[in-house]
């Protein structure tokens, strides 16, 4: 065997570098008690990624530098592949360095700079230009960080500087769809350039973003041959002879990836348990409906926390359905979840009674709705103000889109799981959950939603089907078609008009709703930043 080489699929948190670098140090120590004599890190695995305006400060810059002379100090017996921000001439790079036995021996530069969607890399680092080949065992490994691999440009220069193997160091955050297309990708350049890679790749979550990890190497014929799992912190082995051909891998087995439902679910678990333990927060808390969107949301809560870390709140008006608590509380007690039945009838008549003055003369509209939403809001805020535990808010994507929440009500709360999960999607989540445990009953499934705020109300006397919903803010939103191009693909023209007013008039509530998990390739937020005041 000429080397073994690991991957450490890492969990970082931003920000923390000394923290970050002593867990470099104690997976450095792990690797070299099992036999590894080269450690992979992800990009930017000492500060965690994105750091986004923490690169602007130079007191954070200079805990890079200490963080890295505990590195070298500490991590001895072993050669680490790690990405960190160098300040060098010519500004901030983006960088994968080469630590050996105290000493920096290598340092590439990432050439390509993502500038699009949750990406502004330019805003803060400059670009490479060479590549950078160093020698292992008698092995010449080359460097790429990231985007790189998803130009030709810096696998060809490794493979003409006569690397063998090419280690892509990556923070490649998760939405549905996109593992399938790394591994095409990498395969694609493996074979072209006879080169064996090994993609290391970050997990965890990080405010709207999720990283999936599901490191892996494609060899020189272009096959992938070995995968970490997803959505969790794992070490992928991987043994060479002396001529660089791959002998063994750890864990030698290698399943499928996970299904689309499988992923998108263990994403927004994994999005909700980081958002809530990196922030410190006790638990969670939040309202619970009877209906499909909050029925998903908690067991997300249940599946990312545990059952004792979650508290579900039913907050039933005059308008409520019996079989809504009915189900609402057959959710809880199938989750083990603890549950308190809070009346809004109360607060809602001393609201109307406060403002009937005011409303002398006219009739009832939205506004005795909103007013309602906004006494559920003001008792969730409440308890989570006195627990210690994050309000999660169970809005979906259809609703965020065009505005089919209330401000200050329904939208009030610290995370929202499924703000980028369509209708549609929430269906086959929830129907998904069930094939591992029952969570969901099956009438929540089935009946009509409703927002239960007027009598006899279905979400469809506002709102086009959402089959018909789902597939026009797709075209409109994630693929920015226009009016017409959308209703030329035979969807009526009046509903078409109508859904894009909606969107676009209620960006200003989007502004105002808390982060959410991100698991489609347009997310509202960072990925979609459009003017609140527009001519357009």
């Amino acid at each position: 065997m000429a080397c073994r080489i690991q991957i450490a699929q890492m969990n970082p948190l931003v920000g923390d570098v000394a923290g970050n670098a002593a867990r470099i140090v104690a997976e450095s120590t792990r690797a070299r008690v099992e036999g590894a004599d080269l450690l992979v890190f992800p990009e930017l695995a000492l500060t965690g990624y994105p750091p986004e305006d923490l690169l602007l400060r130079p007191e954070f810059l200079r805990r890079v530098e200490t963080a890295l002379e505990r590195i070298r100090a500490e991590a001895t017996g072993i050669t680490l592949v790690l990405g960190y921000p160098l300040q060098a001439v010519g500004g901030l790079f983006n960088v994968a360095g080469v630590l050996r036995e105290g000493e920096v021996i290598a340092e590439y530069a990432k050439q390509h700079l993502p500038n699009y969607s949750v990406f502004d890399e330019k805003r803060y680092f400059q670009p490479g230009a060479t590549p950078t080949v160093f020698e292992h065992r008698g092995l010449r490994i080359g460097l790429s960080v990231c985007e790189d691999i998803w130009h030709a440009g810096p696998t060809r220069q490794a493979a003409e500087a006569g690397a063998q193997l090419l280690l892509n160091l990556n923070a490649s955050p998760f939405h549905a769809g996109k593992s399938e297309d790394r591994e095409a990708l990498v395969a694609r350049r493996a074979s072209d350039h006879g080169l064996t890679i090994l993609y290391a790749n970050l997990v965890g979550g990080q405010d709207e973003l999720v990283f999936d990890g599901a490191s892996f190497v494609a060899d020189r014929a272009g096959r992938i041959v070995a995968r970490a799992p997803g959505f969790e912190e794992s070490v992928l082995t991987v043994d060479f002879d002396d001529a660089g051909t791959i002998v063994a891998t750890s864990p030698a087995a290698m399943g499928p990836p996970p299904d689309e439902e499988a992923a998108i679910y263990d994403a927004l678990v994994l999005g909700v348990r980081d958002y809530v333990r990196k922030n410190g927060f006790s638990g969670a808390v939040l309202g619970l409906s009877g209906g499909i969107d909050s029925a998903l949301t908690l067991t997300i809560a249940v599946d990312a926390l545990g059952p004792e870390r979650v508290e579900a709140v039913l907050m039933p008006s005059r308008y409520t359905a019996d079989m809504s608590n009915e189900d609402a509380l057959e959710e809880a007690h199938l989750l083990g979840v603890a549950t308190q039945i809070i009346p809004i009838e109360p607060a809602f008549r001393t609201f109307l009674e406060m403002l009937e003055p005011a409303f002398a003369g006219q009739p009832a509209d939205v506004t005795e709705e909103n007013i309602q939403a906004r006494c559920r809001g003001v008792i969730l805020m409440a308890i989570s103000n006195k627990t210690g535990r994050i309000l999660l808010t169970t809005g979906n994507k259809s609703e965020m889109a065009v505005g089919y929440a209330t401000l200050y009500g329904d939208m009030a709360g610290g995370f929202a799981p499924i703000k980028d999960v369509p209708k549609m999607l929430v269906y086959r989540l929830a129907r998904y959950r069930n094939t591992r445990s029952a969570a969901i009953p099956e009438r929540v499934l089935t009946r009509p939603p409703s927002a239960e705020l007027r009598p006899d109300q279905t979400d469809q006397d506002s709102l086009p089907s959402y089959e018909v919903l789902d597939a026009i803010l797709r075209l409109y939103i994630e693929l920015d078609e226009g009016v017409e191009a959308i209703v030329n693909q035979g969807y009526p023209a009046e509903v078409v008009r109508r859904v894009a007013r909606l969107v676009d008039r209620n960006e200003y509530k989007r502004r105002q709703s808390p982060p959410g998990v991100r698991i489609s390739e347009r997310a509202f937020g960072r990925d979609r930043r459009y003017p609140i005041t527009s001519g357009f």
